[in-house]
């Protein structure tokens, strides 16, 4: 089969460093952009709704959704998961690609497969987008590479207008897939019947907000790199979050140990009790995500617990959350109070500086870690 030639419209700019220290570095000062140029791709300025592509499908038939992703892609996709389930009420299973491939779970004719790629060509997503397909499943992609294998073999794709992302360790493609996520989980609320016009405006609103948010988040690279240098004198990092902020964590351990080879673990606050408490001493700095969100005292609760146990705080919350977070916390970075909705997406930012920020100090490749591969095309 002969396919269509496409132009590319990247300029040098596009793939050059700009005067950064390393492309991750430029890609995470990239993160107001690329959220602001996705929002401008799926919101209409005009009636500030969130505005989908024309889908085959329709998402008032739609019972309920699978999510499967590799990585940080997989993370993001925890995150859709807790917005889908709370605004649009619809239930979602997740697993990661490599495992829902082999588990051939029983699937309800006109369920959603939604699989989320940066690159569209990773061999286990690729895969589990071919067994869903063999359910008779919707399939719809969140995607950054337009034309990749898993754009041509889904029914729809959503984009993430993130540009090129040279980096091995995900930055900028991860929170435009969020924004995606975001977007796409106020769609199917109002098409489901499970948003009224003032709640929508009320999330589009906090979403239209985000770009400047990220700049905020991106200003406290000083409290965030004072923070690096206690992380980088580890061997074991904890990194703690609860709800949407779970994955937060979980980006955040994933980050440490791909460019600073640190050894770290995530773990849901609430869990600290149930094994991991025992890990804790003054050698092991846990890294907690703590904004002010209807979960704050209990993760307030967990923390009392680490300090309690001669724990290293090293707290990631907002203006809100540092008024009572300061008296057990030894570091903080303190970002703006923002809509519960968007909380991950903002926190998520100086989470990834932080290990960006670690491996300078460790003098580590940060832009091609050992042992990996920006796509992973081989099972």
């Amino acid at each position: 089969m002969q396919r269509t030639q496409q132009v590319t419209t990247l300029t040098a700019g596009a793939i050059g460093k700009d005067g950064y220290r390393h492309y991750m570095e430029k890609e995470l000062h990239e993160h107001p952009l690329v959220i602001g140029q996705t929002l401008q791709r799926m919101v209409d300025p005009a009636t500030r709704k969130v505005v989908l592509p024309e889908l085959p499908f329709s998402l008032t038939e739609v019972p309920r959704a699978v999510i499967t992703a590799c990585g940080s892609a997989f993370y993001a996709g925890m995150v859709g998961r807790y917005w889908l389930e709370e605004i649009a009420r619809l239930p979602v299973d997740i697993d990661v690609a490599s495992e829902l491939r082999y588990r051939n779970p029983p699937l309800d004719k006109h369920s959603l497969g939604l699989l989320i790629s940066q690159s569209g060509e990773t061999a286990d997503t690729l895969a589990a987008l071919r067994a869903l397909r063999q359910s008779a499943v919707h399939i719809l992609s969140i995607l950054n590479v337009e034309h990749s294998t898993m754009a041509r073999e889904s029914d729809a794709m959503l984009g993430t207008v993130a540009g090129p992302e040279i980096s091995v360790a995900s930055t900028k493609a991860f929170t435009a897939q969020l924004t995606v996520l975001a977007c796409l989980s106020i769609a199917i609320a109002r098409a489901r019947g499970q948003l009224d016009p003032l709640r929508e405006e009320e999330l589009v609103s906090a979403l239209l907000d985000l770009p400047t948010r990220a700049a905020d988040a991106l200003a406290q690279q000083d409290a965030v790199r004072a923070m690096a240098r206690v992380v980088a004198e580890a061997r074991d990092v904890l990194y703690l979050g609860r709800g949407s902020l779970f994955p937060v964590a979980m980006e955040g351990a994933l980050k440490l140990k791909e460019i600073s080879y640190i050894h770290a673990e995530a773990y849901a606050a609430g869990e600290m009790k149930h094994g991991p408490i025992s890990l804790i001493d003054s050698s092991v700095p846990i890294v907690a995500s703590a904004p002010y969100t209807p979960l704050f005292d209990k993760t307030l609760s967990n923390l009392q617990e680490a300090k309690a146990r001669g724990g290293r705080l090293l707290v990631f919350t907002d203006t809100k959350g540092a008024e009572r977070v300061s008296a057990i916390a030894e570091q903080m970075v303190v970002l703006p109070h923002v809509h519960d909705f968007v909380t991950p997406i903002v926190q998520v930012i100086p989470v990834q500086m932080l290990a960006y920020e670690v491996a300078i100090l460790k003098g580590t490749d940060v832009d091609q870690p050992r042992n990996l591969a920006k796509s992973v095309t081989v099972e």
